[in-house]
């Protein structure tokens, strides 16, 4: 597993940063804020100068992350051959914003992520799911796909987007509040905040020797019911949740913890608790459900790998992370557990990862630990 993000360089300093309930929330650095009503976001901090900003970013944490997963695999970095999957929003969005303001040069190649690959890995299979916020979670899909049906014995799945002017900027314009920090599940939460991030996965098949490995991936669950733009549909995602946990060969009684898609904005958690509630309805004991955007901000496209990285992580250590900035929880999460500081001892076995996107793009996937 790799990772970047605004906590940290890798999955260990990511994960440690959360159980500390450290965020990355700062002031925006990338673009003129006195353009905005909201101004902070989860940056990156590697820029060359401050009030600056460079081509390329989300290809280069991309490859860092990459690069991370292959060594933690014990893999070599020659992917020739070796699916790679790319689950993003924006792609270089960013580089040609800069592009159009003159601000930086930009080539073709450089809108899309195949050409880095190759060049950096030898990479010939490269796809590009870009279905909103539950990419990453789609490409976790496929590769299981490409792996069942015995078209792959290995597969890397990403995810990566950087902060972009104009995708901040709608966003600012079409929240009616203005978020001055990313409060999943809090009645007083106010609307969500852009992260920055890349992470990276190596999938493989089960059985034989395969060197170190971090948990397995259960089932994926998916589907686009496009009921609304921007407004989710509960019933839809409780679907997509039955069908991950069907896919898993797994029941409701079996999950130990939810991570949750966790936006901050009063809809999406209003009816991802609500449909939760319903799949889970009839539990003694309902599980842990845990939001990390609250201190990574929304990562887009990779967001939703980022949770199941997390959710393996927290398997391992038995460690919970927090919802930071948790003060009121909203009716809809009543009798679920939620963490407002880390939770150690955890026994967990098996967690579920949420992703949604707008226009009713669902991702749910299930994860347990590795064998012990």
């Amino acid at each position: 597993m790799g990772a970047v993000s605004s906590i940290g360089g890798d999955p260990e300093a990511i994960f440690g940063a959360l159980c500390a309930g450290r965020g990355g929330l700062a002031e925006l650095r990338a673009f003129d804020r006195g353009r905005f009503r909201a101004t902070a976001a989860y940056e990156i901090d590697d820029r060359p100068e401050p009030g600056g900003d460079e081509p390329g970013r989300a290809t280069r944490w991309l490859c860092d992350a990459i690069r991370q997963a292959l060594d933690g695999a014990g893999m070599d970095h020659d992917l020739t051959g070796v699916p790679v999957l790319v689950g993003t929003t924006f792609r270089e969005q960013r580089s040609v914003e800069l592009w159009w303001r003159g601000q930086a040069p930009l080539a073709p190649s450089g809108l899309y992520f195949g050409p880095a690959l190759r060049a950096e890995f030898g990479c010939t299979v490269t796809y590009t799911p870009a279905s909103a916020c539950a990419a990453s979670l789609y490409g976790m899909a496929m590769a299981t796909d490409l792996i069942a049906l015995g078209q792959a014995e290995t597969v890397v799945v990403a995810g990566t987007d950087a902060l972009t002017e104009s995708a901040f900027g709608a966003i600012d314009r079409v929240q009616n509040r203005v978020p001055r920090a990313l409060r999943p599940l809090d009645r007083d939460r106010s609307g969500m905040l852009m992260g920055e991030g890349a992470v990276a996965v190596v999938v493989r098949a089960s059985g034989g020797h395969h060197g170190p490995v971090a948990g397995r991936v259960r089932g994926v669950g998916l589907n686009c019911d496009g009921h609304h733009a921007t407004r989710p549909s509960g019933p839809s995602i409780g679907r997509a949740i039955r069908d991950a946990h069907a896919r898993a060969g797994v029941k409701a009684g079996d999950i130990d913890l939810v991570m949750l898609h966790g936006t901050g904005t009063p809809l999406n958690d209003a009816t991802e608790m609500a449909a939760l509630a319903e799949v889970f309805a009839g539990r003694a004991t309902l599980p842990y459900v845990t939001a990390i955007k609250s201190m990574t901000g929304h990562t887009c496209g990779g967001s939703g790998l980022l949770s199941l990285v997390t959710a393996l992580l927290a398997i391992g250590a038995g460690r919970i992370p927090p919802i930071a900035g948790l003060a009121a929880p909203i009716e809809e999460a009543a009798g679920f557990g939620l963490p407002i500081g880390c939770v150690t001892g955890a026994e967990l076995r098996t967690v579920q990862i949420d992703a949604f996107g707008f226009g009713g793009l669902n991702a749910v996937a299930v994860v347990e630990g590795a064998p012990r």
